[in-house]
């Protein structure tokens, strides 16, 4: 989930030509909505969206029991060190930096998804 439409048609294009199907979130609250409605393999969560910024959005993943174990992967344009380890603290259970590394992604998905299974 991103809220810039340029970062998701392009993560988008690049999962969907590895089998995945894709559904978009423009918040943190959008995303929680979706999982409710939706079977979900994996979360890719923005940290810097409107509404509910993905901190928030992960830590409600966390707190409910039908998603607490869902693999979520934070995206955030912040490298720093710190940075990571906040979004670890909010319960991703790994992060990527922006501008992202396609192929790290596509690695890091595959490897959460079969993690899963």
């Amino acid at each position: 989930m991103d809220d810039d439409i340029k970062n998701v048609f392009v993560m988008s294009t690049a999962l969907e030509e590895h089998g995945a199907k894709v559904v978009d979130a423009q918040n943190g609250q959008e995303a929680l909505d979706i999982l409710t409605d939706k079977t979900i393999d994996l979360v890719l969560m923005d940290i810097m969206m409107p509404v509910m910024d993905g901190y928030t959005a992960i830590k409600k993943i966390r707190e409910n029991l039908q998603t607490k174990n869902l693999p979520v992967i934070a995206l955030t344009a912040k490298a720093l060190k710190e940075d990571r380890e906040k979004c670890i603290v909010a319960g991703a259970d790994d992060y990527l930096a922006k501008p992202v590394d396609y192929d790290m992604l596509i690695g890091l998905v595959e490897a959460w998804c079969q993690k899963k299974m």
